[in-house]
């Protein structure tokens, strides 16, 4: 029965983060809501070990972790990248002028280790802040364990308004442009409103029919390829970090056809284990006091300031060479701290709230929604985890 309680517990703190989500129009990141609500927890009632004791351990962890990278390049696209190159250029290069400013002028204000823990989930996601979690975790710098998750939690809060309002201005223009230039809509692009998502040819090299198209068949090619990646890192002797040997590894299987698009999701287990993911990263909260956190906000809100004037210098000096607006350009480099869904929500939202016309709105999902969601899956799920695994060689 306590195992039964504490699951119902850490679904409860999901559901009322993702509701109030929903209620602020993603404006205020569920993610945040959730985190408080732990933190709430853990310094009054909360035992400190409920998320092990809903069997999200170190074991579900490691698993999860390999399928969902191997997952992440299922979602990849070739094509839509090298369509999308300058998107893709902008988003890293503002990643790069947020690592520039953090490591360089961040450190002259915080310790190495701080700055080293801080910097990944800044540029990244939920993967990247448990990489350096569990890698504070290995070198015994407990002190600073809830500092990456607590980066993951509070950029986020900035980064949505601030996405949102570069997209505004990027639609307000766009639709300018629609009507005073007489622009039509591209109709070799997909139709955002109808398909909510553009449209992929599977290649499959298992040609089965649909009834032995399980969901353990699915699960069981992605343990495939998450135990081949595993294992080739262990050939290099970890050269390369098994994490991101997982994610081009799951890139070439969807490419030939060994694993199809969104493979965990058409599986059914997408959702499990992220809730999964999230909880364990929400546990390490556990370990902080209410003076410890003060201490934490302090550093995090100094080096997402000096991130996002570096990701902002780079995407203002860089817009124009790559022929978008900076307003553009700056978003695509933002995606680096949401990503995918977040990315598609923002730019579905702003779309219909700027544009006048059923064809502006699709005109602006045209233009900016390619931007953002390849920009997004470069920054998230690509760079992020080279980042992390370089990162944790640095502490």
């Amino acid at each position: 029965m306590d195992f039964i309680f504490a699951f119902m517990i850490v679904m409860v703190f999901m559901v009322i983060g993702e509701w109030v989500s929903t209620l602020s129009h993603a404006f205020i990141p569920s993610v945040f809501v959730t985190a408080v609500v732990f933190v709430i927890g853990f310094w009054t009632v909360l035992p400190k070990n409920i998320v092990t004791t809903a069997s999200f351990n170190t074991n579900f962890i490691t698993i999860c972790i390999s399928l969902l990278l191997v997952h992440l390049g299922t979602l990849m696209n070739l094509r839509e990248l090298v369509a999308q190159w300058r998107a893709v250029c902008i988003a890293l290069l503002g990643v790069a002028g947020t690592l520039l400013l953090t490591l360089v002028i961040g450190t002259f204000i915080f310790d190495w280790h701080t700055v080293v823990a801080a910097v990944p989930p800044l540029t990244g996601g939920l993967v990247s802040a448990l990489l350096m979690t569990n890698g504070l975790k290995a070198q015994g710098i407990t002190a600073l364990v809830a500092l990456p998750v607590s980066m993951f939690v509070i950029h986020s809060v900035i980064g949505y308004p601030l996405t949102a309002v570069m997209l505004k201005q990027e639609g307000k223009r766009l639709v300018t442009q629609f009507h005073n230039n007489g622009e039509q809509l591209n109709p070799n692009l997909p139709k955002f409103k109808e398909s909510n998502k553009p449209q992929k040819i599977e290649k499959q090299i298992f040609n089965l029919p649909a009834e032995y198209q399980t969901s353990a068949f699915i699960m069981a090619r992605v343990a495939i390829v998450a135990l081949l990646s595993n294992w080739v890192a262990g050939l290099m002797g970890n050269i390369i970090n098994a994490n991101v040997i997982c994610l081009i590894l799951g890139v070439i299987a969807h490419q030939i056809g060994f694993l199809e698009d969104n493979a965990l999701n058409k599986a059914g287990v997408f959702n499990w284990l992220m809730y999964g993911l999230l909880a364990y990263i929400f546990a390490q909260l556990s370990v902080t006091t209410p003076a410890e956190m003060g201490t934490i906000i302090l550093q995090i809100i100094v080096l997402i300031f000096l991130g996002l004037v570096g990701m902002f210098l780079a995407s203002r000096l860089l817009a124009k060479p790559f022929g978008m607006s900076w307003q553009m350009a700056y978003a695509c480099s933002l995606t680096s701290l949401f990503g995918f869904p977040a990315d598609y929500i923002l730019t579905s939202e702003v779309a219909h709230t700027v544009a006048d016309s059923d064809d502006s709105e699709e005109y602006l999902l045209q233009n900016m929604m390619p931007k953002m969601l390849v920009g997004g899956f470069a920054t998230v799920s690509v760079a992020s985890v080279i980042i992390a695994s370089i990162f944790l060689k640095l502490l």
